[in-house]
């Protein structure tokens, strides 16, 4: 199977249409006003799919949050993860779905918030199993923890040398 079909496999069929760019609201930062020097999409892809560890913020049933560490896989447009159903980030996200991803370097930072939504589709879950063996050199079948995926609804771009002329946010329709 060639790797082109391999990622089309492992996504939903739907495609994730590109986002929109702009500035992110960070009054008294000196942000460019000017959209020349925005991040590419791309940029943040490139990110979120050479990261190894990814930071999860998650909302505690009390509202306050709770940060933890992953490892999980960005491809074709989402982040899947996953992790013990008992654990305190499955079981925020069982009473809010709703979620931060960032990539593990800030200096050049993607911060991705969206939803969080079980895969439990075999066709779906297999080819996640594979690209997770392979990124990581464990195979996590046998674990039979759910699989997770994130997909966009707004996401930024934090380029630490060019900050001011480069931080981007992304919103996705």
């Amino acid at each position: 199977m060639s790797k082109k079909l391999a990622r089309k496999k492992t996504a939903d069929t739907t495609s994730v249409a590109a986002p929109k760019a702009g500035r992110p609201n960070m009054p008294g930062y000196g942000l460019s006003k000017s959209r020349n020097g925005l991040l590419p999409w791309r940029w943040a892809q490139d990110r979120l799919g050479k990261s190894r560890q990814y930071w999860i913020a998650t909302t505690r049933p009390d509202d306050s949050p709770h940060v933890m560490i992953v490892w999980g896989l960005w491809l074709a447009d989402a982040f899947y993860f996953s992790t013990g159903k008992n654990s305190r980030k499955a079981r925020n996200l069982v009473e809010n779905p709703h979620c931060v991803i960032c990539s593990e370097n800030p200096a050049e930072a993607v911060i991705v918030e969206g939803v969080v939504e079980s895969v439990t589709d075999p066709e779906k879950v297999e080819p996640l199993y594979v690209a997770y063996q392979k990124k990581y050199k464990w195979d996590i079948r046998g674990m039979g923890e759910p699989i997770y995926r994130v997909r966009p609804r707004i996401a930024f771009g934090l380029f630490e040398k060019k900050f001011t002329g480069t931080a981007t946010r992304w919103t996705f329709s």
